[in-house]
């Protein structure tokens, strides 16, 4: 981008586009490391210095420019902001503010991107504890220009070691890096990287440096660290480029691209992505291990260190060739060790014990030395595989004994299974780390369930609690995703490829076979609570006859919630949780025979009781109203809703609406929960005009079912969250969407007509359509609807237009349950017509006009859709 200036400041456009062209062709050739930055970083101290000098003679007063962070490590990339102090030594007055003034503006005018301080000499006698940004961009101040001497009273004030300024400065760093490795969930391993902020990125290379020597952060080897900080900057730097601003992640859209400037190895641009982010990994690793090392080594904490298992005194023997030291379990004999792979898993499982890591020198024998062996040479009895087993009962530490493990090797090299998804990406909207690290997050996230469950897990807890063998689970997770390295079907290949840790563990049959089961089916439990209408006997039926056993369920639901919960952050909403919970318990019910249809006899016996839990409503009333709805009905609805219901539907005539709205409050574990219910006598379009006013207010559908009495009396029932906060930000907005409501449903408002006036007005932030629609039909999961399933792009008031073209069809919805993954939207429609299930012929031109409406091609909302047939629910 060429540089906009006055003619005066002509010299100082062309030193910055000089600057600029240098950089960016050592950056095109993948060349942009810490050499190149460093002389861009040259360039531009000549460019500051040369304002500084211009600016000086507006005070005498003595000043020192100082540079700091990146810019003060001469660390620029392409589009870094440029930070610097200015120091003033005496009060700052109007002088002083000319002299920043005629300093700052030429920069701004340049169009650089500078971040500014401007102290008194004075002000730095006390430690600015409230600015930790400025704290620690002091550990990198260098000087740029200026009085020597006032930067040698600022350096004694708050660089030197004895400076009180350092010791905050530390342990802000420390905390910094906690909260910034727990925005990326603890791991290297995310599939879009932050090279600069990201666990194992550059923000880590520097708070190694900071916390001081790097002794023991560089006890493999001394060089590799800055082999690792100049390929991120490369990598950073091709981002500042091709983004033309200061961007630091490397997303999947350039990946291709970085990986073809480096010229990385692979017939496909997959193949050379692939090898691109093996190399990161690498680099990351190394770093993540370097900063724990460096962290240790600078802040010792002797009362945590007796907590955690580690000697007070310098070493302890903790087995045969092991020995616990202040950096975790070490082997005593490393040459030994290295010819003895059969005793490395008893490192981790003392680590596991003592509650402390593998040491660092630990880990490196095992990384020089695993590939000279076999997966049976590592646990060569059985006793040995026992003990393995045994290992991976959750427990505080588990996750990162293993990751360890994988680390350094030695779990791939045991599982050849597993290496085979080492750093394997998978390209979704959801998933943000690799095969290899979600697997082990799932197990992190069984440890957080036996150990400190959130509140709102507990109930999941409970069931970790009853397991005897939750080893086995584990052991499942190892393997549940390893049939992702192709591209195929993965739970079957998943299965296949299990095969060989069962024989060489000789698990017992029984256990295999649920090893077995888990894996082949650790996807069914998430499709049938959030893609079917688990309030349908016959869902949970079958539901029930595939998991078979009480076990099986309580394994495949904990699976589920992890396996889900690992995919990436707040992908597991307390809705699906709850969902979740739900199929458990009725599947739980079903399978101990206090459930189904005994429970549905029983209530219909029992109308009496109901009645007299109702002081308000008569048995006749009830009855009445009762009369021709649904059995699920009643599990579905508590008896106070039920008397809510009745009332509404009080003396309803034609062409009036009775609504009520409520709001269930999330306890601060997400967004709130509205529920609608609207009752009427049976009208054209009545459901999908309800979906058309709530699309039209901005609200998120959850859920929404239909059903009618003998009597023709409608009673639909919606579920929403209040996407554009429209209920929360205005104070009568509950009464307005009830107004609208009900003269949508009365035909007094065309719903079509004020969706198609605000598409026009969203045209602008419409995104390009990505997902190809699918029109599927199932049969088999329940004997009284066919169910319609919807995937397509998450265009707003989908659920209005696809509802529309199933009116026009004749066709009649009992159920709508909606689910958002990203950009795709998948509504799942349980419908009928004339009371039974769609035949071929009906199915056949709605899947033609569906993908018409899906594809763009076709109007939902025109005129010829309007005049669909009225809505029977049954």
């Amino acid at each position: 981008m060429n540089v906009q200036a006055s003619e005066t400041d002509l010299p100082l456009v062309r030193a910055l586009e000089a600057a600029r062209a240098a950089v960016s062709a050592e950056i095109a050739v993948a060349r942009g490391g810490i050499d190149a930055i460093g002389r861009y970083t040259n360039d531009i101290d000549q460019i500051v210095r040369r304002l500084y000098s211009t600016a000086r003679r507006h005070t005498d007063t003595p000043l020192a420019l100082v540079a700091l962070g990146g810019y003060g490590r001469r660390q620029l990339c392409l589009h870094s902001d440029i930070d610097i102090l200015v120091l003033v030594d005496g009060p700052i007055r109007d002088a002083e503010a000319r002299f920043v003034r005629a300093l700052l503006h030429p920069l701004w005018d340049l169009q650089l991107q500078v971040g500014h301080q401007v102290r008194e000499l004075a002000e730095l006698q006390q430690v600015d504890h409230d600015n930790p940004e400025f704290l620690l961009a002091l550990l990198d101040a260098r000087l740029l220009d200026g009085d020597k001497a006032v930067y040698e009273t600022f350096a004694r004030l708050c660089l030197e070691d004895s400076s009180p300024w350092r010791t905050p400065a530390s342990q802000m760093l420390r905390s910094l890096i906690d909260r910034r490795h727990t925005r990326f969930n603890g791991t290297i391993y995310q599939l879009e990287p932050d090279v600069k902020e990201a666990p194992g990125a550059l923000r880590d290379v520097t708070a190694i440096r900071a916390l001081g020597p790097m002794d023991a952060a560089r006890a493999d080897d001394g060089n590799r660290l800055d082999e690792a900080e100049d390929f991120l900057f490369r990598i950073r730097s091709i981002l500042h480029l091709e983004r033309g601003r200061n961007a630091n992640v490397l997303d999947a859209a350039l990946q291709e691209r970085v990986a073809a400037l480096f010229g990385c190895p692979g017939a496909e641009p997959h193949h050379q992505v692939e090898a691109l982010m093996s190399a990161y990994f690498y680099h990351a690793r190394l770093v993540f291990r370097a900063l724990e090392a460096a962290v240790q080594a600078a802040a010792p904490r002797p009362v945590e260190r007796a907590r955690s298992g580690l000697p007070r005194r310098s070493e302890a023997k903790a087995g045969e060739n092991l020995e616990l030291v202040a950096s975790g379990v070490r082997f005593v004999d490393m040459a030994r060790a290295s010819l003895q792979p059969q005793t490395w898993p008893g490192a981790f499982r003392v680590a596991l014990e003592r509650g402390c890591p593998v040491s660092p020198e630990a880990l490196l024998c095992i990384e020089r030395h695993v590939g000279r062996y076999s997966a049976e040479q590592f646990l060569p009895t059985d006793a040995e595989c026992d003990a393995f087993l045994l290992f991976l009962r959750p427990h505080t530490g588990l996750y990162d004994r293993l990751s360890e493990m994988h680390d350094c090797g030695l779990l791939g090299q045991m599982f050849p299974e597993f290496r085979k998804v080492y750093c394997r990406v998978i390209r979704d909207f959801f998933h943000k780390y690799t095969v290899d690290e979600h697997t082990l997050l799932t197990i992190r996230g069984l440890e957080r369930l036996s150990t400190r469950p959130p509140v709102r897990w507990r109930r999941f807890a409970a069931l970790l609690q009853e397991l005897e063998e939750p080893e086995v689970l584990v052991f499942a997770l190892v393997f549940h995703d390893v049939g992702k390295w192709t591209d195929g079907g993965h739970a079957g290949e998943s299965v296949r490829l299990v095969q060989g840790p069962l024989a060489r563990f000789q698990v017992a049959p029984d256990i295999a076979d649920t090893v077995q089961f888990l894996i082949a089916n650790h996807l069914e439990m998430s499709a049938v609570a959030f893609r079917r209408d688990i309030e349908d006997p016959q869902v949970v039926k079958r539901f029930a006859n595939l998991v078979g056993t009480e076990l099986n369920l309580k394994l495949l639901c904990l699976m589920t919630l992890v396996d889900i919960d690992a995919v990436g952050p707040d992908v597991l909403t307390p809705w699906q949780e709850d969902l979740l919970w739900r199929l458990y318990v009725d599947t739980y019910n079903y399978l101990t025979l206090a459930y189904g249809e005994e429970i549905i006899r029983a209530t219909d016996n029992n109308l009496e009781e109901l009645a007299r839990g109702l002081p308000d409503v008569s048995e006749a009333t009830l009855e009445r109203f009762l009369d021709g709805l649904p059995r699920r009905y009643l599990r579905l609805v508590a008896p106070p809703t039920i008397c809510e219901h009745v009332r509404l539907s009080q003396n309803i005539q034609p062409e009036e609406v009775h609504c009520a709205l409520t709001r269930k409050h999330d306890g601060g574990r997400g967004r709130d929960i509205w529920h609608l219910t609207v009752v009427s006598l049976n009208k054209p379009l009545l459901f999908s005009n309800i979906c058309g006013v709530l699309s039209y207010f901005g609200m998120d559908i959850l859920r929404g079912q239909a059903m009618t009495n003998r009597h023709g009396l409608v009673l639909d029932l919606f579920e929403f969250v209040d996407g554009d906060d429209f209920l929360r930000l205005n104070a009568a907005a509950d009464r307005e969407l009830i107004r609208v409501l009900q003269e949508a449903v009365a035909g007094r408002l065309d719903v079509a007509s004020r969706l198609r006036g605000k598409a026009r007005g969203l045209l602008g932030r419409h995104r390009p359509r990505r997902i190809k629609p699918v029109v599927h039909f199932d049969e088999q999961y329940s004997q009284r609807h066919t169910i319609l399933e919807i995937v397509a792009d998450n265009a707003w008031g989908l659920l209005f237009r696809v509802s529309r073209v199933v009116s026009r069809h004749g066709c009649d919805i009992d159920l709508v349950l909606i689910s958002t993954e990203g950009r795709r939207a998948i509504d799942v429609f349980h419908i009928t017509r004339e009371g039974r299930k769609l035949t071929g012929d009906v199915q056949r031109p709605l899947r033609a006009e569906l993908l018409e409406v899906l594809a763009g091609a076709r109007d939902a909302t025109s005129d010829e859709c309007r005049a669909g047939a009225a809505w029977h629910y049954g």
